[in-house]
C-alpha cells in the first residue's frame, strides 16, 4: 500500500509538464493589428521624433477614445486601486475578475497596444509595467514557489486551460524562424494576455525599456529535489525567445514574414565575351597557346582558302575560349571532333600544291 501511494505521488509530480491546450489552434495572424502598431509606434518615421514618443501613453489615449475600452479600463483601475483596510491594499479576487473582463471583451488593437507597446525610455517602460496595476494583481508580500503557484493554478479549470494554452503557443521552438510554434506571434501574444487575471498572472519584472523579461510572481526557493523542474517552468517566461520576439515584433509593428526555405535567385545573363579574354592567374599575355591558335587561323585565311570561312573562325574562337577560361566542366580537346580535321586537311593540300608548282 505504501509503495502504491509512493508511485502515485511520483506520477503526480512528474506527469505532463506541458499539458495539451483545450482551445482550437489559432491560424489567423495579427497583420492588421501589427500594421496599426507600426503606425502608432512611428516605424518608418523620423527616428528623432519616434524616440521622444511615449507609445504606451499613446495607447492609453487611444483606449479612452473607444467607449468599451474606456469603460472596462476605468472599471479595473478603480477596483484594483481600492484599498480594503490598512493591512489589505485591495481585493485581489475582484481585481483579477475585472482584468479578465477587460482583456476578454476589448479588441486586441487596444489591449495589445497597452500591454506590448515599444519603449525608448524608463518612463514609458514603467507605464507599460503598470498597465495591469501590479501592486494588486501581481505583487505580494512574499514570492511563493513557482511549482506551488502552478499547482494552485491547475486546481482552477480556467486557469489551468490558459496555462496549457500558453505553453502550447509560446513554448520555444528551435526549428522555426521565430522560435515560436508554427511561427505564429498572434497565438503566443493571445495566450500570454489570457493568463492575466489569474493567480499565475505574468508581468514585466522591471522598467527596462529594451531588456524585455516577464515572469509570474514566484521563485524557485524551497523546491528541493524539484528545483530543476521549477527552473524549467520559470525559464518558459523569463528566457523565452518566442515570447520575447513576439512582444518586440508587435511593439515595432513588424509581423513575421516567412521566406521560402529555398530562396529563388534571379537568373544572371551570360558574361559578354571580350575581344581579348582575361587569362587565368597562371597564364601570361604571351602564352604560346593563345598565339598558336590565332596564328593558325590567320595562316589558313592567308592561303586563299575562303571556303567554310565562317566555320574556321567559329572553330578558332571556340578553341580560344575553351582552352583559356578556367573552371569549365566541359573542355573541347584540341585534337577531337571532325571540325579539327578540316584545317589539317587544308594545310596538307596547300603544301602539296606549292611543292608541285615549285617542281
Amino acid at each position: 500500500m505504501i509503495l502504491a501511494n509512493a508511485f502515485c505521488l511520483f506520477f503526480f509530480l512528474g506527469e505532463e509538464f506541458y499539458e495539451a491546450s483545450p482551445y482550437e489552434p489559432v491560424t489567423a495572424r495579427l497583420s492588421d493589428i501589427f500594421r496599426l502598431a507600426s503606425i502608432f509606434s512611428g516605424t518608418g518615421a523620423d527616428p528623432a521624433v519616434s524616440a521622444k514618443s511615449n507609445h504606451c501613453l499613446d495607447a492609453a489615449k487611444a483606449c479612452n477614445l473607444n467607449d468599451n475600452c474606456k469603460k472596462l479600463r476605468s472599471s479595473y483601475i478603480s477596483i484594483c486601486n481600492r484599498q480594503i483596510s490598512p493591512t489589505e491594499r485591495c481585493n485581489r479576487r475582484k481585481c483579477h475578475k475585472a482584468l479578465r473582463q477587460f482583456f476578454d471583451r476589448v479588441p486586441g488593437e487596444y489591449t495589445y497596444r497597452m500591454l506590448f507597446c515599444s519603449c525608448q525610455d524608463q518612463a514609458c517602460a514603467e507605464r507599460r509595467r503598470q498597465t495591469i496595476l501590479p501592486s494588486c494583481s501581481y505583487e505580494d508580500k512574499e514570492k511563493p514557489n513557482c511549482l506551488d503557484l502552478r499547482s494552485l493554478c491547475r486546481t482552477d479549470h480556467l486557469c489551468r486551460s490558459r496555462l496549457a494554452d500558453f505553453h502550447a503557443n509560446c513554448r520555444a521552438s528551435y526549428q522555426t524562424l521565430t522560435s515560436c510554434p508554427t511561427d505564429n506571434y498572434q497565438a503566443c501574444l493571445g495566450s500570454y494576455a489570457g493568463m492575466i487575471g489569474f493567480d499565475i498572472t505574468p508581468n514585466y519584472v522591471d522598467s527596462s525599456p529594451t531588456g524585455i523579461v516577464v515572469s509570474p510572481w514566484c521563485s524557485c526557493r524551497g523546491s528541493g529535489n524539484l528545483e530543476e523542474e521549477c527552473e524549467k517552468f520559470l525559464r518558459d517566461f523569463t528566457e523565452n525567445p518566442c515570447l520575447r520576439n513576439a512582444i518586440q515584433a508587435f511593439g515595432n509593428g513588424t509581423d513575421v514574414s516567412l521566406s521560402p526555405k529555398n530562396p529563388s535567385f534571379q537568373a544572371t545573363q551570360a558574361p559578354r565575351v571580350e575581344k581579348t579574354p582575361s587569362l587565368p592567374d597562371d597564364l601570361s599575355d604571351s602564352t604560346s597557346l593563345g598565339t598558336r591558335v590565332i596564328t593558325t587561323c590567320t595562316s589558313v585565311q592567308e592561303q586563299g582558302l575562303r571556303t567554310n570561312n565562317s566555320k574556321e573562325l567559329s572553330m578558332c574562337f571556340t578553341e580560344l575560349t575553351t582552352n583559356i577560361i578556367p573552371g569549365r566542366n566541359k573542355v573541347i580537346k584540341p585534337n577531337s571532333g571532325p571540325c579539327r580535321a578540316r584545317p589539317s586537311a587544308a594545310l596538307t593540300a596547300v603544301s602539296f600544291l606549292m611543292l608541285k608548282l615549285a617542281l
